[in-house]
């Protein structure tokens, strides 16, 4: 586990379950009709359990679907996090739509409405990156960027961003040492 010192906060990096996180908040990457499906949002479903699906499908009765770029507040039933953002990351199509300002919409609305319901804390997934398609190394500078930006804010005092493999973990890692500077060995 890596982490940063931005602004009064903190940017960890560490290679994990996401579901495991405790933290006060946990962001899902999630489709516009928060749905559940497969990847990180489905394992984020399953863990918190068949409450999320149901309080989902009224956040979407009630507002309609979640624009890429945009995100969700439900509670976390089952998981160690209290709250549960479901940010809507835009699927990439090659960079021409308007998928970087979505990307960073996805992470600075998931980090706004952790302020807004006092999450210090909160655990990211790398938004748009696996079935969306956003390739790693124009996501990775993007979605630092807008982390970097929520704790220079003091939105959150604690960004985390899990990943699944050692190889995107090492990527990241990599990418916000070239962005701000070496970062440091974090304990749990």
């Amino acid at each position: 586990m890596r982490a940063w010192g931005i602004g009064p906060g903190r940017l960890v990096i560490r290679q994990g379950d996401l579901t495991q996180a405790e933290t006060d908040a946990v962001v899902t990457a999630a489709n516009s009709r928060l749905a559940g499906g497969g990847g990180v949002d489905g394992a984020v479903h399953r863990a918190a359990g068949p409450q999320l699906l149901e309080v989902c499908r009224a956040v979407v009765a009630e507002r309609g679907e979640i624009p890429a770029g945009q995100a969700a507040l439900t509670p976390g039933f089952a998981l160690a996090a209290k709250w549960v953002v479901h940010a809507v990351g835009p699927i990439w199509k090659g960079g021409v739509a308007g998928e970087d300002a979505a990307l960073t919409g996805a992470y600075l609305s998931s980090l706004e409405l952790a302020k807004g319901c006092g999450a210090r804390s909160i655990a990211f997934p790398a938004i748009s990156c696996g079935a969306y398609g956003y390739p790693l190394p124009k996501a990775m500078p993007v979605a630092l960027g807008a982390l970097a930006q929520g704790l220079a804010r003091g939105l959150v005092g604690r960004a985390e961003l899990w990943l699944f493999g050692a190889e995107a973990y090492q990527a990241w890692c990599a990418c916000a040492d070239e962005l701000f500077g070496p970062g440091f060995e974090a304990g749990a």
